[in-house]
């Protein structure tokens, strides 16, 4: 039996925990192996931001002083991911001592980078390695150095890798998200779907068309909103977050959440969501032979405010079509409905609110998909 307990004390009678027992056995099976790992019997609820920067790159500041601001600031956890074409062997080494010192029980600091593809194809965040990746310039064109990429990053057990702010220059950066295999999927696990910093420079509020693209093509992947702070604002200066279900908080169960796609992204700094499909948590895969649904849903403002309201859930699947929602004006939202499907490959949670990040009511979150194993 799994249970889902939110990891943030609420700040409303109507909302102290969130607690979702899921009364069916866990059955569902990986969509490849190694891809999706075994689910522990208590998830909890963890809160940061998986896209900073330092002065280590083109930020500044340091990441002890990262860490440091981010922990005062209340998160669970940060990741910076200072530039790997920029930071020296030194930088790197210090960033790892300084992750280390800052990581507690109540708080993970994730030494990471952010690595760029030459030729215009995109950004990625590398997690959980502890050394920096290789420079992929000498492997020929686009259609050569991408897929390289990913089949190096498939390679490295522990690592995950983010598809960062996919429209930053063009509509066909990362190659439309080609070159998919069983094997790639690996090493492909958060897709950015949401980056408040480039708000000011791009005025893009999120990229959910991208997510459903990579969705489509095959890549199992949570979606994840971050900062991209290049300022000494971490954390405290963006309301956005990247959720990772996890038995406890440490960098490398955080590592395992990631790789096993179990988290959500929000626009409400402390909005709790519990998702699961026929018992399976966000992130799992279900039998193939299953064609009729449960969904169960959980969603709480803490706030517990009339402007926070949640004012609509809606389950999506294939090419962004929306399978069922229902409307609220509520601060606290339980749902469970059944549907069918004989040709659906996921289902993933969209809610909106009536406040968001960008001034006015709109689409605040999302998870990640329970696959259906077609």
């Amino acid at each position: 039996m799994t249970t889902i307990v939110g990891g943030r004390a609420c700040l409303s009678v109507l909302s102290i925990l969130i607690v979702l027992v899921l009364s069916v056995p866990i059955q569902g099976t990986p969509a490849e192996p190694g891809h999706q790992a075994a689910k522990p019997a208590v998830l909890n609820l963890y809160f940061g931001d998986l896209h900073s920067h330092t002065g280590f790159s083109d930020g500044y500041g340091t990441p002890a002083g990262a860490y440091a601001a981010a922990k005062a600031a209340g998160a669970d956890f940060l990741a910076t991911t200072d530039h790997a074409k920029w930071i020296s062997p030194k930088e790197w080494a210090i960033t790892l001592d300084e992750a280390a010192d800052a990581t507690t029980p109540t708080f993970a600091a994730l030494p990471a980078c952010e690595y760029w593809l030459e030729g215009g194809l995109g950004e990625l965040n590398v997690y959980g390695l502890s050394y920096l990746p290789p420079v992929w310039t000498a492997f020929g064109n686009r259609q050569v150095r991408l897929p390289s990429f990913y089949d190096w990053m498939a390679d490295q057990a522990g690592g995950s890798a983010q598809w960062n702010h996919p429209d930053y220059m063009t509509q066909t950066q990362y190659d439309g998200f080609g070159y998919y295999s069983p094997s790639r999927d690996r090493g492909i696990n958060v897709f950015e779907i949401c980056n408040q910093g480039s708000y000011d420079w791009q005025g893009t509020t999120d990229w959910e068309s991208a997510f459903v693209d990579a969705l489509d093509a095959g890549w199992h992947v949570m979606p994840a909103a971050n900062s991209d702070t290049h300022a000494t604002n971490w954390i405290s200066g963006y309301d956005v977050r990247t959720v990772l279900l996890a038995p406890s908080l440490s960098p490398d169960n955080l590592y395992a959440a990631m790789s096993a796609c179990r988290g959500y992204a929000t626009q409400d700094k402390n909005l709790q969501i519990s998702y699961s499909v026929n018992g399976e948590v966000l992130g799992s895969t279900l039998e193939p032979s299953v064609s009729t649904y449960t969904a169960s849903v959980h969603v709480v403002d803490p706030d517990n405010t009339e402007s926070d309201s949640i004012s609509m859930l809606e389950l999506v699947t294939d090419g962004g079509a929306v399978v069922t929602s229902k409307a609220s004006h509520s601060c606290v939202v339980d749902w469970t409905v059944t549907f069918t499907s004989a040709t659906a490959h996921y289902f993933y949670l969209r809610v909106s609110t009536e406040s968001s990040i960008t001034g006015g009511p709109g689409v605040t979150a999302w998870t990640a998909p329970v696959w259906t194993g077609r």
